[in-house]
């Protein structure tokens, strides 16, 4: 499948760790970026994206307002260090995705996982167990849809800077630690992605020493 003629993102998770990143690198690209955010504030005040929308994630006539007109949706919800039992990545997920179907649009869709889609369940770790069950579910939903979705399963995602020597890999992890400069670059680039990896997961990280 060719990749649609993209001009214009939407970011959902705009303000989050990988999601400050993924704004600036999307402007880079040169797209013309709507975020959208919870608080306006947390935006970081020297990456101007075109267009900030405040709402609710599952709220959807604050979602309506995002998608519209949008050519690719890039979503990086996540819940910080709470990991308690949640829905909240799901339940924008399935608002977002109804949202596109509403509005009768097909957009490119890049959604940021982790690389514990890749593992058995009964060796994740117990404690990020009650978040990995929501991106199972958000992962159903991409599944259920008729969107051309990719989803993008970062290793551990640490602050150093970019390396850029990065490998990807479709449906499989490849290393342990990724920088969020860096998977902010991955999630740009699969939006123009030649269809290959559409309706995959795509591991990735760095090469080994």
């Amino acid at each position: 499948m060719a990749p649609v003629n993209i001009k214009k993102v939407c970011i959902f998770g705009a303000t989050g760790n990988t999601g400050l990143c993924t704004v600036k690198a999307a402007i880079d690209k040169g797209y013309e970026v709507t975020a959208f955010v919870r608080d306006a504030n947390k935006l970081d005040p020297n990456v101007k994206p075109q267009t900030v929308i405040v709402g609710n994630v599952t709220n959807s006539s604050d979602v309506d307002r995002a998608v519209r007109g949008q050519d690719a949706i890039v979503i990086v919800l996540g819940t910080g260090s709470d990991l308690s039992p949640t829905t909240v990545l799901s339940d924008g997920t399935r608002t977002i995705l109804s949202s596109v179907k509403a509005n009768n649009i097909q957009p490119r869709i890049v959604c940021c996982l982790s690389s514990f889609m890749f593992w058995e369940r009964n060796k994740i770790p117990e404690r990020v167990l009650n978040v990995h069950s929501d991106h199972e579910r958000q992962l159903q939903l991409l599944k259920e849809s008729d969107s051309q979705w990719i989803v993008a399963c970062p290793p551990h995602i640490d602050s150093g800077p970019a390396r850029g020597n990065y490998t990807l890999k479709t449906d499989g992890p490849v290393g342990r630690e990724i920088s969020k400069y860096d998977l902010a670059q991955i999630l740009v680039d699969l939006l123009a992605d030649d269809g290959n990896r559409i309706g995959h997961l795509v591991g990735m990280g760095y090469p080994s020493a």
